[in-house]
Parts: structure tokens; C-alpha cells; sequence
């Protein structure tokens, strides 16, 4: 018996959690056919010696729904193990919308998920009307990853009810024509339903997006089409009282609609959970509700990260300044006729004082907050610790900004700055990692494309919570990123190394994998910046049977599928 590909001598970590053992894996037709030691021939051979082979790692929270269009590896997803992705999430899909109407859709997405409407505008071949058609065509798309895609209530509202949409509550008719279009999506493989009800979430013009002019009643509607169905899980990014202990009764309030909601309809109910400095216990609050749900009979899980979320500032993309008066003229120049100015004695006071002003534009999403200097950290390696621009100011005797500033200018404007929005304290995000209702994921991979640079959570993971701090062994850490975000969006045949199921696989050195420095890139369509970063100690990423990447370089193989929700696969 041949095979299409062999990877002999290495150490398998199987995802299940099981200790590592030795052996060769062969593949066969997209598919893991042997487990032990292979001796016949393969077209392909990987040597893993030295290393470990695991299943590909699996992200239920990503944004590459516009992204999918014009890169087709799927970056920067693929470059930290990551094989198959969920897109849709917080309400913000293309489908359904026609093409006369994709302004609308753009709307939803420019401000609050920082895709460029440039970049949609250029890079998208606009060719459906449906989710269903949608999904068609995301099909006949060459990918080097998989795709698995939800149906977005901000699309949804506004394919219904257009303008109005952005403006009042949904009438009877407006909600029919919601269900109807759901239902078909779900039939179709929509892999669940997705809201925003978070004021983080505006239109480039301050509004609200779609979703969040809803009811709950209108939700309660929607998510309650997936549970006659008995399909589809709902997905939402949280209402405002969720973020804080100032309002405790408006919080309980809302916890227990999210309670009921998955105990009336069956449906899995699933959010981002961060710890904040601002609102430092609520987040337990928020796993008691995975107990109280589960307790009910509800399916509720929350997604966590691996560490800070946090913005990356720097000139190259934005600093806290970029709006104050002195600083919107300077930062309007190409970076080299900034770098030119900076050297004026005059202009550096006037920056300085300037930055003391407050922008008085609200904040949202992952722009840069205010400028507080203790959480500002200089970001010159991966790996923490990391000084802040108070404690490097303080030793020099100057101003923060000023120190900022010539910390940037002795990097030649190279420099990044960390501004840590949620997961500050480290200890809170282990403990939200090793809860057992709670899924190591939200990359956000497509979105916030040159404000943060998460999708490198997964070899984050294994380099500074396995190697570097041990908190998991290595067993613990691919468990966590492949078999079981790979169960809860229900890809069965993902997530294990065993035979019969798909060959999702990853060759990696556990001594030395990790995420790079991220670099700023114009490679979007219309030239649009986005953050990247790569990895280093990935020497083979396999999908579906083929090596899509070698040493994180692309092999020309595109062998990624859309995998669809139940329903699709039934019929």
C-alpha cells in the first residue's frame, strides 16, 4: 500500500490530551490512513525527527470573511498553526447583500472591525445575494486553510431592511423576513448566527451598527429559528452593562436573558471573556454564569486569549495623538518627511504640550486609548517583561512623550508600543485559560488588521505558557488548541490525530517554536496597511492531506474546504 504523504519519526501529541508517543502517520486522500510504523512508500515524505506532530489548530473566532478574497493561505492565521478558522463573528458578514447594496455591509465593517473600504471595494468580486450563494462561492475559492463561516445579524438587518436597519426597531414583517433568511442559511451551512450588542461597535460616522438597534426580543426570535432547527450555535460581543460592577442588577439582568436564552432554545451560547483593570472581578462573575447556564441545562462557553490584548502603536500605524492639533499635521506627512521634522527642537516642545490634550472622540473597538505612560510598554522583543515608557521617562528625567518620542526615533520610527486594553494582569488570563468551560481562541484574525496583532495567540501559547513559564504541558496546550475548539463548533473529524479523520497536521520543534516581531505591510488590496507577524519552529503545516507551508514558506498548494454546519452535511 503507498501513500500520498508520510511524516516518519516523530513525537505525536494526538490532541486528546493522551501522552506523546512515537510513530509515522500516513495519508491518504486527504485523510490520516495509518498510525504506527510505515515502511511502504509515499509521494511525499516529511522527516519529523526531533519533533512534534499535532493536529492543526483550530480558531473560533476570526474575521476573514472580505480577507478570504484576495489572500488565499490565509494569513496570518496559517503561520501560527492555525488550519481551520470560524468567520462571521459578531454580526459582521457579507451575505446576505447584493452588490448594489455592499455599502451597507462595508458600513458595518470599516470603523468597527478597521477593514479598509478601499480594500473590500478592490479585493472583493462581488457575485451573490444569498448566504446561501455566499457560501457557494467561498467554496469555489482556492484556500489554503479551512473555512467554516456564521451568518451575521448586522448583514441580515440591513439585506432586510436597509437604511432602516441603521435607524428603528424591526417591524413583524421585517422579523419574518429575518427568520426566513436565516433558515435558509443555516440549511445551507451557516455554521450558527452571530450579534454585536457592543458599543464598541460604530459606523465610520458614529452610528450604532445594525445589530445593535435590535431588541432582545428580536434576538430571542432569531436564535429561537436555530433552535427549532436543532442547529447552529449564536455567537454575540456583549452589551455595555457586561463591562463593568457599576450597574450589578442591570448585569444580572442580562445575564440571566443570556441564561434563558440558551436554556429555552438548546443552542450553544458563546462570547469573549477578558479580565479589565477598569472592572478587575467581573470576568468571575462571568464564569459563575457558564456554571449557573450549564447548571440549568443551557450549552454556554466563553473564548479567551492567551495574553494582553493589546494595540500596537507606533508611527508606522497610529499613536494616541494622531487626531490632537500638532500632531494631526505631523502625522498626515510620509513617515520620512516625519522623521525630518522630529528633529526640530520647536515642534518636539509643541508636540509634547500638545499631548496633553484629550481627544474627545470616544473610543472604540481596538483604537488607541488616552495615553496613560505605566501602560505603555516598549515593545522591542516577544517575549515579556516589558519596560513602560513611565519607568524609561522617570530614569531619563523627562517628559513621557518626550521619552516616547526619542525611544521611536532611536529605532528610526521602527519601534512598536503596547497599550494593553483587556487581560492586563496575566494571573487572570491563566485562570480564564484553565477553566473548563472556557475555549483558548478570539484572534480576530481579518479585523483590527493595523491596530492588533493576535493571531499569533496559538504559538504565544506554546512558547511562553508551556516553555517558558510551564503552567501546561505540551499535551495540555494542543489539546487546548486543537480538540476542543474543534468540539465546540462541532468539526468532527478535525481536532485528533486518527485514522479516518481529516489530515490537519502540524510539524513543529516544541523548543523553539514562536511568534516573530510583527512588521507593518501594504499588501492589502488598494494598498491598504495591515500588522503581520510569522512564526518561527513550524516546519511543516498540513491541511487536508497536503503541505500547504514548509518553514512557514507556501508550497502552492491550496487545499482548503469550506466546511459546512450540520444540516448541509445531512442533506
Amino acid at each position: 500500500m503507498s501513500y500520498d504523504l508520510v511524516i516518519k519519526n516523530g513525537m505525536v501529541i494526538d490532541g486528546s490530551g493522551l501522552p506523546r508517543y512515537r510513530a509515522d502517520i500516513g495519508v491518504r486522500h486527504g485523510r490520516i490512513a495509518a498510525i504506527g510504523r510505515i515502511r511502504e512508500r509515499a509521494r511525499d515524505v516529511i522527516d519529523a525527527d526531533g519533533q512534534v506532530v499535532a493536529p492543526g489548530f483550530v480558531d473560533g473566532h476570526t474575521h476573514m470573511d472580505a480577507q478570504i478574497f484576495w489572500d488565499p493561505l490565509g494569513t496570518c492565521s496559517c503561520w501560527h498553526g492555525v488550519t481551520t478558522v470560524v468567520m462571521g463573528n459578531c454580526g459582521f458578514t457579507l451575505a446576505p447583500c447584493s452588490a448594489a447594496d455592499k455599502h451597507l455591509v462595508m458600513r458595518n465593517l470599516e470603523r468597527a472591525e478597521d477593514i479598509a473600504a478601499e480594500a473590500m471595494d478592490a479585493g472583493i468580486d462581488w457575485t451573490w445575494t444569498t448566504f446561501p450563494e455566499f457560501l457557494d462561492r467561498v467554496e469555489s475559492l482556492p484556500k489554503g486553510i479551512n473555512y467554516a463561516g456564521y451568518i451575521g445579524h448586522s448583514a441580515l438587518r440591513t439585506y432586510v431592511m436597509g437604511e432602516r436597519a441603521f435607524e428603528q426597531a424591526a417591524s413583524e414583517d421585517d422579523l419574518r423576513g429575518m427568520e426566513r433568511e436565516l433558515r435558509d442559511a443555516i440549511r445551507a451551512g451557516a455554521i450558527g448566527f452571530t450579534t454585536s450588542r457592543s458599543p464598541n461597535h460604530e459606523t465610520p460616522d458614529r452610528r450604532p451598527v445594525a445589530s445593535r438597534l435590535a431588541t432582545w426580543e428580536e434576538i430571542r426570535r432569531l436564535v429561537g429559528v436555530m433552535g427549532d432547527m436543532n442547529a447552529g450555535i449564536f455567537e454575540l460581543a456583549g452589551e455595555e452593562v457586561g463591562r463593568n460592577s457599576r450597574d450589578p442588577q442591570g448585569l444580572r439582568d442580562y445575564h440571566v436573558r443570556l441564561r434563558d436564552l440558551a436554556v429555552e432554545t438548546g443552542r450553544p451560547v458563546t462570547w469573549g471573556l477578558f479580565s479589565r483593570r477598569e472592572a478587575p472581578e467581573v470576568w468571575r462573575v462571568y464564569l459563575d454564569l457558564l456554571e449557573e447556564t450549564a447548571a440549568a441545562g443551557g450549552r454556554m462557553f466563553a473564548q479567551v486569549h492567551s495574553r494582553a490584548l493589546a494595540v500596537m502603536l507606533s508611527f508606522k500605524t497610529t499613536l494616541p495623538f494622531d487626531r490632537l492639533p500638532v500632531w494631526k499635521d505631523l502625522r498626515a506627512l510620509p513617515l520620512a518627511e516625519q522623521k525630518h521634522r522630529l528633529r526640530d527642537p520647536e515642534l518636539r516642545r509643541r508636540l509634547v504640550e500638545a499631548a496633553r490634550e484629550r481627544d474627545e472622540r470616544r473610543v472604540v473597538g481596538a483604537e488607541p486609548r488616552p495615553a496613560v505612560y505605566e501602560w505603555i510598554f516598549v515593545f522591542d522583543r516577544v517575549e515579556a517583561p516589558h519596560r513602560s515608557v513611565a519607568e524609561i521617562a522617570r530614569e531619563r528625567g523627562v517628559d513621557p512623550v518626550e521619552a516616547l518620542l526619542d525611544l521611536a526615533i532611536e529605532k528610526d520610527l521602527e519601534l512598536f508600543f503596547l497599550q494593553p486594553v483587556a487581560n492586563e494582569d496575566q494571573d487572570h488570563a491563566l485562570e480564564l485559560m484553565k477553566h473548563p468551560r472556557t475555549v483558548v481562541t478570539f484572534s480576530d484574525s481579518g479585523a483590527h488588521v493595523s491596530q492588533i496583532m493576535d493571531a499569533s495567540l496559538q504559538t504565544h501559547l506554546l512558547s511562553h505558557w508551556v516553555r517558558a513559564r510551564q503552567a501546561f504541558t505540551l499535551e495540555q496546550a494542543v489539546r487546548m488548541l486543537s480538540f476542543v475548539p474543534a468540539t465546540y463548533w462541532g468539526f468532527a473529524d478535525r481536532g485528533l490525530i486518527r485514522e479516518g479523520l481529516a489530515a490537519d497536521l502540524l510539524v513543529f520543534d516544541p523548543e523553539t517554536i514562536a511568534p516573530e516581531m510583527p512588521e507593518v505591510a501594504h499588501d492589502l488590496p488598494a494598498g491598504a496597511r495591515r500588522l503581520v507577524q510569522r512564526s518561527r519552529g513550524i516546519s511543516a503545516t498540513v491541511v487536508n492531506g497536503e503541505i500547504v507551508l514548509r518553514d512557514g514558506k507556501p508550497t502552492g498548494a491550496l487545499p482548503g474546504q469550506l466546511l459546512r454546519g450540520p444540516l448541509a452535511r445531512r442533506a
